[in-house]
């Protein structure tokens, strides 16, 4: 096992919404998690105390789309623990609100939802690598080169690799989901819906550090109107997906 220090982490999967509030209790009551911090610029949804999980924050900005257009390029995969399961989550999801999607998956074993306001996410069929995850199994996001693309996440996101082909390419942490990378022929062309945070942690050498590995590493710095005065540092990777460098320090 790899035992340099982790110089950060993911710590958030951050949701462009036309309704924040709206949508982080549509996301709650999904998920079966909890609220969490709240303010006028920002509600949090977070795993109950001691079950695995990412947090979501949920953002002033989205828009409500139509879905299968325009699919964003990071959703969420749901984890399921049997067929049984698998079928009672998506007819809970749609009485809650949520519509099938198609998103030009074909037939598939896993069901392509969205929420209300038009996000595409996905139930899975029962896989046992997905044993331990917490109710959400993965945070999928499309790459033209998975592989190259999960090696540039994999220090950043403090994940190792667990799988890596043409096709798909897994990174897994201590605990909670996967970060999974997709191969997709549609580039980055506009603002990404949701995107990933990251934060330097107390084993590391500061937030600095990582801002210099991930620049050295291929990211540059991204423009999203967040303005001079904000706490963290907006890049973006290298197929142009935007992130953010948190201020402050995770254990």
């Amino acid at each position: 096992m790899d035992s340099r220090p982790v110089d950060s982490r993911l710590v958030n999967v951050v949701v462009d919404a036309a309704d924040p509030t709206a949508l982080a209790h549509w996301w709650r009551r999904a998920l079966d998690w909890r609220m969490g911090y709240t303010d006028a610029h920002e509600t949090d949804v977070v795993p109950p105390e001691g079950e695995p999980g990412i947090e979501l924050v949920f953002v002033p900005g989205g828009r409500r789309k139509e879905p299968g257009r325009d699919p964003q390029r990071v959703h969420l995969d749901l984890d399921s623990a049997s067929p049984a399961d698998q079928r009672e989550t998506v007819e809970f999801l749609l009485d809650a609100g949520a519509r099938h999607a198609d998103v030009g998956q074909g037939e598939v074993p896993w069901v392509v939802l969205a929420d209300p306001e038009g996000n595409e996410f996905c139930v899975l069929d029962p896989r046992p690598e997905y044993d331990g995850t917490g109710r959400v199994a993965a945070v999928v996001h499309l790459a033209a080169d998975p592989g190259a693309l999960a090696g540039f996440w994999a220090p950043l996101a403090g994940m190792t690799l667990q799988r890596g082909d043409s096709r798909v390419a897994q990174l897994r942490g201590a605990s909670g989901p996967f970060l999974e990378f997709v191969a997709s022929p549609t580039p980055h062309a506009r603002k990404n819906r949701w995107h990933l945070d990251v934060r330097a942690t107390r084993s590391g050498r500061g937030r600095e550090r990582v801002l210099s590995n991930a620049l050295r590493a291929g990211a540059r710095p991204a423009d999203v109107g967040q303005g001079p005065d904000v706490s963290w540092t907006v890049l973006a990777d290298p197929e142009g997906n935007e992130f953010c460098v948190l201020s402050g320090l995770v254990d």
